[in-house]
């Protein structure tokens, strides 16, 4: 018997030891795998406009949003992402030597932004880098041209302030070999251009996925692909075009409107969404926002059970009834149809009827400040009430809203409200015993 389990003991000893051989090596061939470039920055007359090419696809990639704190330089770094595992601080891209990357080679840069190595190793994906690998050769040295180009600013920022174990850098080699595709974006054959270059920008450029694709426990994308997501207190929406929790009832126009100011007939944006639309979306050409909209449409509806709507004599809905018409009635309006391109309308609406109230419960507590966009640049905005009602006021006016005018949604529980101002560090109900 001891023979025997001396035999098991070196047998799994001697696979910890491959394997921990082998993994060692995965590590090593990752950070040290050179990527030779096959498209150079131009010289002469055509570099101003390889540079103007480049500064639209950082516009298209959002880089000014995560590279730049609040109050502080553009590019600079600092912008505190949070994510399940702890912060992660993003990082100095102005041309700064030694707080930033004006030593770096397009080589480096092309391994950070498209293969995820950076400086000090394996990049976390709060840098997504999986949805930049898709990125052409020609639109990456275009945005290096770019990025060479932003002034220097010193400002050193310690990136990576996560608790052990999401600290060690090596253990990314393990999820890159997960849920890393690390290839350039291969079009479809069976569709249109327009698609494809829709599905570039969403797929790429864009990373819709990163915000808008439900995460697994150990932060890879799921296989709800843009059937949404849930970040930072808020609820990245559906994509798809389900009519009901997700883009079913919205036309292209709709798309294309929302991208380019913020709002359209149906809503208005609220939280990170806001951010992406004033620094990126707002930029993109016609062409591409309608390839966006086309390549949307083009995707199989996300399959969800629609719920029966709550009975319009329970309690919830009798007191939130009240709360809705002395509340909410002067800007939605009693039939829930807001104003267009202004105050969304809550009748029909995707977002209110999404099964995570995380986005609608922040924007009640907090408020939120309308978009403020070239073509929308008097955006409304959502007064906080997080002072003024009480858990149970906010859980029954929400229950209400989503189960009205033809929507139907889960209800909303006062414990549900409590845990959203806790963690989104809303006001206390002024009306609270403090004993």
């Amino acid at each position: 018997m001891a023979n025997k389990l001396r035999r098991i003991a070196l047998a799994v000893g001697a696979v910890v030891l491959v394997g921990g051989i082998g993994y060692t090596g995965l590590v090593q061939y990752g950070l040290h795998k050179r990527y030779p470039q096959t498209v150079r920055i131009e010289e002469g007359a055509g570099l101003k406009d390889q540079i103007a090419r480049g500064e639209y696809i950082a516009r298209l990639s959002d880089c000014t949003a995560c590279h730049t704190k609040d109050g502080g330089q553009p590019f600079a770094g600092g912008y505190k992402l949070e994510t399940p595992f702890g912060a992660i601080l993003s990082s100095n891209i102005t041309s700064d030597k030694e707080t930033g990357i004006g030593g770096w080679t397009q080589e480096q840069f092309d391994r950070a932004v498209r293969h995820g190595v950076g400086s000090y190793g394996n990049l976390y994906a709060a840098m997504p880098y999986n949805a930049y690998a898709k990125l052409t050769d020609q639109d990456l040295t275009d945005l290096w041209a770019y990025i060479r180009t932003i002034p220097a600013v010193s400002n050193k920022v310690v990136e990576n302030q996560l608790p052990f174990p999401f600290n060690q850098r090596w253990i990314l080699a393990g999820w890159n070999l997960l849920f890393f595709k690390d290839q350039v974006f291969q079009e479809n054959t069976q569709v249109s251009p327009e698609v494809n270059r829709g599905a570039y920008l969403v797929e790429g450029a864009g990373h819709c996925a990163s915000c808008h694709t439900a995460k697994n426990l150990l932060g890879g994308d799921s296989s709800a692909y843009l059937q949404g997501g849930t970040l930072q207190g808020w609820f990245a929406p559906d994509l798809t075009p389900n009519p009901h929790t997700g883009l079913g009832h919205w036309s292209r126009e709709d798309i294309v409107n929302y991208l380019r100011a913020g709002t359209n007939s149906k809503t208005a944006s609220s939280g990170p969404m806001t951010e992406a639309i004033e620094n990126s979306t707002q930029y993109m050409s016609e062409s591409d926002l309608h390839a966006i909209a086309q390549y949307l449409h083009s995707l199989p509806a996300s399959q969800s059970t629609i719920p029966a709507a709550i009975d319009s004599q329970q309690n919830a809905m009798l007191v939130g009834k009240k709360i809705y018409e002395s509340q909410c009635n002067a800007c939605h309006l009693s039939d829930g149809s807001g104003v267009r391109n202004m105050i969304p309308s809550l009748a029909g609406n995707a977002q209110v009827n999404s099964a995570d109230a995380s986005s609608l419960l922040n924007v009640v507590l907090n408020g939120s400040q309308g978009p403020f966009t070239h073509a929308n640049p008097t955006a409304a905005g959502m007064p906080a009430f997080a002072w003024k009602l009480s858990d149970s006021n906010i859980a029954d006016v929400m229950t209400y809203i989503r189960n009205r005018w033809g929507n139907a949604a889960q209800h909303v529980s006062s414990e549900q409200v409590e845990k959203a101002r806790q963690s989104t560090h809303a006001s206390e109900w002024l009306g609270a015993d403090k004993n």
